[in-house]
């Protein structure tokens, strides 16, 4: 399909209905939108990607974090400064308390949110989601990179913006024990 075919079937204004639609009827992209309406289209995340996410949950579930707190690829409600609202899909969510099923879920009691940058994604994770996250009040975002290290930035949410706290090793961060980070 060409982009003129696309352009001429895109709403105006594209809701969090619509990218659910688009979703279901496309399996091979991951579809977002900021508060402000600009709209992401991104690949499946690969392999190495996924590793990451499912060392992170093992090690949050290992640690008593019920499985019901803890989600991969789950999309989030994201409110804007100016009253609109975005749809955002981190790699890993954690909550408070367990959620009642949805594709678009409230922000209300997520404690954590880690983005796994992948190519092409480090300017929206660092910066764009950052902001988006500190808007929505999650008391913590943690950025990790597919380098070597796979290094982990731990960012906490001080008024209305995140201060980083700490950068270290994915392999580090999971020989701790996840209590240090308040995620109870």
């Amino acid at each position: 399909m060409s982009a003129a075919a696309v352009g001429r079937h895109m709403p105006t204004v594209v809701t969090l209905d619509d990218l659910t639609a688009m979703m279901a009827a496309d399996e091979h992209h991951r579809y977002e939108i900021s508060p402000e309406g600009v709209l992401s289209i991104m690949p499946p995340p690969g392999y190495a990607h996924a590793v990451i996410a499912t060392r992170l949950a093992v090690w949050l579930a290992a640690a008593g974090i019920p499985p019901d707190r803890i989600a991969q690829t789950v999309g989030l409600r994201i409110p804007g400064r100016d009253g609109g609202v975005g749809g955002r899909i981190p790699d890993l969510v954690v909550w408070g308390k367990e959620q009642v099923d949805g594709v678009w879920l409230p922000v209300t009691d997520v404690l954590l949110v880690v983005e796994i940058i992948s190519p092409g994604s480090a300017g929206v994770d660092t910066v764009t989601k950052r902001d988006e996250y500190a808007v929505a009040g999650i008391p913590q975002y943690w950025v990790v990179d597919q380098d070597n290290a796979q290094t982990a930035t731990m960012y906490r949410l001080t008024g209305d913006r995140y201060s980083a706290w700490a950068t270290m090793p994915l392999a580090w961060v999971l020989n701790t024990d996840p209590a240090e980070y308040d995620l109870n």
